[in-house]
């Protein structure tokens, strides 16, 4: 098929990719300009495994190709696909503003059938919302085209896009037409060749199971995290209760690790625009807003560990923090905690020493650019030297069985708060390790 891929950020790029990677021709479109330009060197502007290789192998076989026209696309495209941003508001609505644009381009410029496919993250109603606005261009050019809205959300994790796309456990695709659900199974048939995955319904209903999915993943977190406060203050293990809750097959053990709290792009955002929907249509939902709320608070759990450990004043301490990004496996540090933990220690007069494998440079050039009295480093080890303690915020496997007696070496003192709950307390305890976690009281 000939396909048109519009935005090339996280979702855009992943999918036009992918389904170049499926022998699609596949036109992707951006109205940034130097963007574009890197993408047509193979440049690609995330950090997600696999990817870049993927896009610079397509560009040479000629199945995908970058363009800041609209028009290159539509012109020989079956299927269109809106991949843009929808930005979350103050009141944590999602700003629409830039797929009803593309929406009306779509609507000025089609000379075609097509299925027009809303791939962004968009609130439920968004799909009549664009029906409404193609339809009034075409009507303004006094043309008749038929097309069809589709819904079909993404359900990516960032740093196993590829996998998560090429290897789908489902596919989510709301339509009204059997034109267009025939449109879909055909595009999507080589993913499914050996178990159908599509789930189809209609396009609120799709709309909604993002929303949702996202936000019963993010209960799972909030709870858990609630569930690992309670256990340092009765003084029980919340690994131990954790592996005892997740041994029931009716629970699992899929989110419900403790930790410093969720963010990125998706869980924050999602969680809002749903609890916003509610309101909108005049219901409050009461745990979805504590689910936030719990996560708000988790953020400052550990800068709350290291002030009760060290005192409010930290003008003569030194921190390693080990982990920027939100999650292994990404640059993307949206909402991290790492951004937190940081500026509550910075505040108070402490110095910080970071590292972390990807996310750097998003470090330095945006998320922590105007915060003073921190330095970055090439390796973990050589944050270390003469720090009061060191700080795990991000759980990358690199992280996950360093060289101790090292640590002990290079460290002023041997403390460790671990934000992710990677190590052993005994084990640590036993190598001479003053240790702090989430959810198990120190001793």
């Amino acid at each position: 098929m000939n396909l048109t891929v519009v935005g090339t950020g996280y979702v855009g790029l992943v999918t036009g990719a992918c389904f170049a990677e499926m022998g699609n021709k596949v036109t992707c479109i951006d109205i940034d300009i130097e963007k574009i330009e890197n993408l047509k060197k193979g440049i690609i502007p995330i950090y997600e495994p696999g990817l870049e290789r993927m896009v610079s192998k397509n560009i040479d076989r000629n199945t995908i190709k970058f363009s800041t026209e609209l028009q290159d696309g539509l012109s020989s495209s079956q299927i269109v696909f809106i991949a843009v941003g929808t930005p979350m508001g103050e009141d944590g609505s999602a700003d629409l503003q830039y797929v009803l644009s593309v929406a009306r381009e779509i609507g000025q410029k089609m000379s075609r059938p097509m299925v027009v496919v809303d791939k962004s993250t968009v609130p439920v109603g968004t799909g009549d919302k664009v029906r409404d606005v193609i339809d009034e261009e075409l009507k303004k050019r006094g043309l008749n085209l038929d097309f069809h809205v589709v819904s079909n959300p993404e359900f990516l994790k960032e740093g196993a896009a590829i996998d998560d796309f090429m290897k789908p456990d489902r596919i989510v695709v709301g339509a009204d037409h059997k034109e267009a659900f025939q449109s879909m199974r055909d595009l999507y048939a080589p993913f499914t060749h050996n178990h159908d995955r599509m789930i189809e319904m209609d396009v609120r209903s799709a709309e909604m199971t993002k929303y949702v999915a996202n936000a019963m993943l993010a209960t799972k977190i909030s709870f858990m995290n609630e569930v690992a406060n309670i256990c340092e203050l009765v003084d029980a293990d919340v690994n131990q209760v954790r592996i005892g809750i997740g041994s029931d097959t009716r629970i699992g053990y899929s989110f419900i690790y403790p930790g410093s709290g969720y963010g990125g792009s998706c869980f924050p955002k999602d969680v809002k625009a749903l609890t916003h929907i509610a309101e909108e249509n005049g219901y409050r939902a009461e745990l979805i807003s504590s689910v936030e709320a719990v996560n708000d608070r988790q953020k400052f759990v550990i800068s709350n560990k290291v002030v009760d450990r060290f005192g409010e004043n930290l003008h003569d301490k030194t921190f390693a923090v080990w982990g920027l990004a939100f999650k292994p496996g990404t640059d993307d540090m949206r909402e991290a905690p790492s951004i937190y933990v940081i500026q509550e220690l910075v505040k108070r007069g402490a110095r910080i020493k970071a590292y972390d494998p990807k996310a750097m440079h998003e470090a330095q050039s945006f998320y922590l650019k105007d915060v003073e009295n921190i330095h970055y480093f090439s390796s973990k080890y050589e944050t270390l030297p003469d720090v009061d303690a060191m700080i795990l915020l991000t759980e990358w496997k690199e992280f996950r069985s360093p060289d101790f007696e090292e640590l002990k070496m290079k460290m002023k003192n041997p403390i460790i708060f671990d934000g992710r709950n990677q190590y052993s307390h005994l084990r640590l305890e036993q190598k001479g390790f003053e240790y702090y976690q989430i959810g198990k009281k120190s001793k």
